[in-house]
C-alpha cells in the first residue's frame, strides 16, 4: 500500500517548523516544488491538516491574528504524530515498488491512432520535456546556492529530490527521442503490420 504522500509531507512541515501557520505549511511546500514531483496539490494541503488534527498527530498550539489579516492556527507535532511519521517514512524510503505510468499502456497501443499523429504527439512531448528539464536543472541549484536553513529557505536535501525527478525525466527524454527517431525512420513500423489485422488504425472523421 502506498504511503499517501500529501499526508507525509504536511507531517514533516510541520514538524520541522513548529509551531507554525496553515498557510506557511502550503507555501513551504510549493517553495519545495512537491506539486510537481510529488503530485501534492495546493489546495489539499489544509485538507491534510484537518485530518493529521483530527487522528492526533498534530496539535493545535494557538490561535493568533496579526491586524485585520484573518485568524491564524498554529500547529504543532503530537507525540503520535512523531511515531506515525517515522513509520510513513519508513515504509516510503524503503519502497522499490516503480509509480504505474498510464502512458506505458497509450504506448502499446499507438497503432490504434494514425502515425502522424503519434509523431506530432511524440514532438510535443519532447519540446515539455526539455523544458522541464532545463527547471528542474535550474531549480535544483537555485536551492544549493540558498542557506539551506529550512527557517529561511529550502533545505538542501530538497535539491535531491529535484535531482531524482529530472533523472526521471531524462530517462523518458531518452526513451522519447529513440523511439520517434525509430519510428521516423521506418525501424519501428506498427500501422502496416496492424492495417492487416484489423484494418489500420482509428481516424479524426
Amino acid at each position: 500500500m502506498a504511503v499517501p504522500t500529501t499526508r507525509m509531507l504536511v507531517l514533516a512541515v510541520v514538524r520541522l517548523l513548529a509551531p507554525v501557520h496553515g498557510y506557511d505549511v502550503r507555501r513551504e511546500l510549493l517553495s519545495w516544488h512537491a506539486d510537481d514531483w510529488a503530485n501534492v496539490k495546493p489546495g489539499s494541503v489544509y485538507g491534510a491538516l484537518n485530518t493529521l488534527q483530527r487522528d492526533g498527530l498534530i496539535a493545535v498550539e494557538g490561535v493568533g491574528q496579526e491586524g485585520a489579516r484573518p485568524e491564524r492556527t498554529t500547529y504543532r507535532m503530537t507525540t503520535e504524530g512523531e511515531k506515525a511519521f517515522g513509520d510513513m517514512l519508513r515504509e516510503a524510503i524503503w519502497t522499490s515498488e516503480q509509480a504505474k505510468n498510464p502512458y506505458f499502456a497509450a504506448v502499446a497501443l499507438m497503432p490504434y491512432l494514425p502515425k502522424e499523429e503519434v509523431v506530432a504527439a511524440m514532438r510535443g512531448r519532447i519540446l515539455k520535456f526539455e523544458s522541464d528539464l532545463v527547471f528542474l536543472e535550474r531549480e535544483e541549484q537555485r536551492i544549493l546556492a540558498g542557506s539551506g536553513d529550512p527557517t529561511e529557505y529550502e533545505p538542501y536535501h530538497v535539491a535531491d529530490a529535484m535531482r531524482l525527478a529530472a533523472d526521471h525525466v531524462r530517462a523518458d527524454l531518452t526513451w522519447s527521442r529513440k523511439t520517434l527517431e525509430r519510428i521516423e525512420s521506418g525501424e519501428l513500423d506498427v500501422w502496416s503490420a496492424w492495417a492487416r489485422v484489423d484494418g489500420g488504425p482509428m481516424t479524426t472523421k
